[in-house]
């Protein structure tokens, strides 16, 4: 597939959510796994990776640093800051003060004197949308961000940031089960030429055919806490994956690759991020990128998956509280 932009750096449509090498869901890929993931990422064509300085607490950063430590010039690289955990407390500091302090406590762990891509990774309603993009210009101009990029935030909120300085790209979550980006975010990318950066292209798993038994998924697995997968939601959520996995089977392709083509499909200014701590599947998700998805499959997908053939919220009440996006009435 030909390659898309970041900040008019030519990036592969598919990237690598690294966050899943260090907290998320459940049980860790050993150390070594994670380290021979990372570097096989890189031999196999992926060169944009995406990490946040709270993933397992400045681990995933960490390890990145540690990891591809002379392989710097192969990859963009996007980082995250702005989500503050300390002990059982969790809140959002998106000041000045705090952005300077994070990107220098990331560029430490990363070993390098600077990223591509720096994310806003919620909207801190403290502090003006406007202040916290000031700050990270400020970055920009010193050379220690390429590039500014928001995190969970609507497109009233991309518009304000971007009358400030450009804004990059706008992470959020999107596949078939999420189409939230569709009210608004993604118009508004396209309008203003700033890269859409789906996450969970592969809805948790879920539209990859890796979750079936949700009782067997681990007791630190952040899916446990989200309402899709509760005992009341599950059951028809998983008649749809069903259907999904018979169509995938129908083009030959994995689920998937099946999502992760829908996703390209909805827009030339999309990329995904699908993450896995397995070489095996980081692998599969980038096998088929010379795949474009049928317009008839496509439709069938929108038919069969969709904000109301879905049952539940993605987050719960207090998660989506912390979040900027637009929702479905």
């Amino acid at each position: 597939m030909t390659s898309r932009t970041i900040n008019g750096k030519p990036v592969n449509p598919i990237g690598l959510g690294c966050m899943s090498l260090s907290w998320g869901y459940g049980a860790l890929p050993p150390r070594d796994v994670a380290i021979a993931l990372l570097n096989r990422a890189l031999d196999i064509g992926y060169d944009h990776l995406d990490t946040a300085n709270i993933y397992g607490l400045g681990h995933n950063e960490k390890l990145i640093g540690e990891a591809l430590k002379g392989r710097r010039g192969e990859f963009f690289l996007a980082t995250k800051m702005g989500i503050v955990i300390e002990g059982e407390k969790r809140g959002i500091d998106c000041s000045p003060q705090s952005i300077r302090r994070c990107i220098d406590e990331s560029l430490t762990r990363l070993q390098t004197d600077h990223v591509d891509l720096y994310y806003m990774h919620r909207r801190d309603r403290s502090v003006p949308i406007e202040e916290s993009v000031g700050a990270m210009a400020e970055l920009v101009k010193e050379g220690k961000i390429g590039s500014i990029g928001l995190s969970e935030m609507s497109a009233d909120t991309l518009r304000r940031a971007a009358a400030i300085h450009p804004i990059a790209a706008m992470q959020t979550e999107y596949s078939p089960w999420t189409r939230e980006p569709e009210i608004a975010v993604l118009d508004a990318c396209r309008e203003l030429g700033t890269t859409f950066v789906a996450f969970s292209p592969v809805a948790r798993g879920v539209l990859a055919g890796g979750v079936r038994d949700v009782a067997a998924l681990a007791d630190n697995d952040l899916r446990r806490a989200m309402p899709r997968f509760n005992d009341e939601n599950w059951p028809a959520n998983l008649a749809l994956v069903d259907q999904f996995c018979a169509l995938a089977a129908e083009h030959g392709v994995t689920p998937a690759q099946l999502s992760l083509a829908w996703v390209l499909s909805r827009g030339e200014h999309i990329v995904a991020i699908p993450g896995t701590g397995s070489i095996a599947h980081m692998e599969e998700n980038f096998a088929r990128t010379d795949w474009t998805i049928p317009a008839d499959a496509a439709a069938r997908i929108d038919a069969m998956i969709n904000q109301q053939t879905v049952a539940g919220p993605r987050y719960g009440a207090t998660m989506q509280r912390t979040i900027d996006t637009e929702m479905f009435g």
